[in-house]
């Protein structure tokens, strides 16, 4: 079992990273009658004020009920989730990944059944595919918020110092590769990718090319081979100048992308991003440059290659104190048109049908989020599995594909090597 096998002393690290990550309480500390409750979530600093004014406007409303949150960077979050989630110390409200729900929660209960609350959070907003994405036993475990998928987003301003307009295929991002190189020197990189990057990339590039999804009915549909190929095409963006290498990149220093001195100068000048995180890279940037969304490549093979998921959702304790006053909360800040409105499309375009309209009316959907997303639901034909997912392979840095992608890059492993890892890990995952 997963808990069975994690040590202990990981276990005692990440709590104590879970402890140390920032804290907001919304009120001073004096005594008070209200019902207290706790709410987590993962992100940047824009989703962390949206989130935290939406949380506001709700106890304004809602003076009976004091909310206290604990939120960080993704780097290093799911390892101190999962010691949380083993302890039993999570909070009230979770903003969790959907492969959680069958990861963590198939373990012990964990999540409460959100039918048992409907009478205070609205779910006839949601379709019912997508609430079936949540449900694990016939329990709906989480409200998801938005569908998500990857796309490229390109530094404009960069490209044009460069000379260059964005590229709208593999062929244009190749030669932009040497441009760059050429015109902007050596520290400039038309994409940067970390090592999930690499992985959800190679994925993108496979599908397109065989047409096939990465795993249905839970088998890996690729080969050993097949996976080789996707290696050898993540190693030519390196030699090609196109990414810079996993060393250079550490180099940096940051934890994130949105951090990184090289993104924000405009030295990186793509990523390959979900569609919901678009403000945080947008924000990031110095003044005076623009981030665009582009297009995905055809000329990588006859089939559309992306997929989408649940970007995330919220998920309920099992063990709150306060099931009805967790579930009004949740209801203001994904439903009601003025929660919906303060935290916008931080977590992505919203999946609530009373939250969109919302937004819409408020202009919120016109921008880059919403030009991204479009891309994605008209492009993606397969949908994540939630094993792709699954924290032995994904959490930074013990899981295969940070192994993997970093041991590619540093020359630690060949092409035919780093294929037989990725295909014997999720050997291990599926089986």
């Amino acid at each position: 079992m997963f808990f069975e096998k994690m040590k202990v002393k990981k276990i005692i690290l990440a709590a104590v990273t879970f402890i140390m990550i920032g804290v907001f309480s919304s009120c001073s500390e004096e005594k008070d009658n209200r019902k207290k409750i706790t709410i987590s979530w993962w992100g940047g600093e824009s989703r962390h004020e949206a989130t935290i004014n939406a949380i506001k406007a709700f106890e304004e409303k809602n003076p009976d009920i004091k909310a206290d949150v604990v939120f960080g960077a993704w780097d290093g979050w799911e390892n101190s989730m999962t010691a949380a989630f083993y302890a039993g110390t999570h909070s009230d409200i979770n903003q969790i990944n959907t492969n959680w729900i069958s990861e963590y929660g198939s373990e012990k209960e964990l999540f409460l059944d959100l039918n048992s609350v409907s009478e205070h959070f609205d779910l006839s907003n949601y379709d019912k595919s997508s609430l079936e994405q949540c449900t694990l036993n016939g329990k709906l475990q989480a409200v998801p918020v938005s569908v998500t998928g990857r796309v490229f987003y390109w530094n404009k301003t960069t490209f044009e110092k460069a000379g260059l307009e964005i590229p709208s295929s593999l062929s244009e991002l190749y030669n932009a590769g040497t441009v760059f190189r050429e015109t902007l020197g050596d520290g400039y990189y038309p994409l940067v990718l970390g090592e999930y990057d690499r992985m959800v990339l190679m994925v993108y590039y496979l599908c397109s090319v065989y047409g096939e999804p990465w795993i249905s009915d839970g088998k890996l549909n690729y080969t050993t081979a097949q996976i080789e190929e996707g290696m050898e095409f993540i190693n030519s963006l390196e030699d090609g100048h196109v990414i810079p290498t996993i060393a250079e990149i550490l180099g940096d220093g940051a934890v994130t992308f949105d951090k990184s001195p090289e993104l924000i100068s405009g030295k990186y000048a793509g990523i390959f991003e979900w569609d919901s995180a678009s403000a945080k890279y947008a924000r990031a940037l110095e003044d005076g440059q623009e981030l665009v969304a582009g297009d995905y490549f055809e000329d990588i093979g006859k089939y559309k290659g992306g997929f989408s998921k649940i970007s995330v959702a919220f998920a309920i304790s099992e063990n709150t104190k306060y099931p009805e006053e967790c579930a009004r909360l949740l209801d203001f800040i994904l439903n009601d048109p003025e929660g919906a409105v303060i935290m916008g499309t931080e977590r992505g375009i919203p999946l609530s049908a009373s939250a969109r309209k919302a937004c819409e009316g408020a202009g919120l959907l016109g921008g880059i989020e919403a030009m991204a997303n479009s891309k994605v639901l008209e492009w993606s034909m397969f949908s994540l599995d939630v094993n792709f997912e699954n924290p032995r392979l994904k959490v930074n840095p013990e899981g295969v594909y940070y192994d993997v992608f970093s041991g590619l890059s540093y020359g630690d492993y060949t092409t035919e090597e780093a294929a037989e890892m990725i295909s014997d890990g999720f050997s291990d995952v599926l089986t």
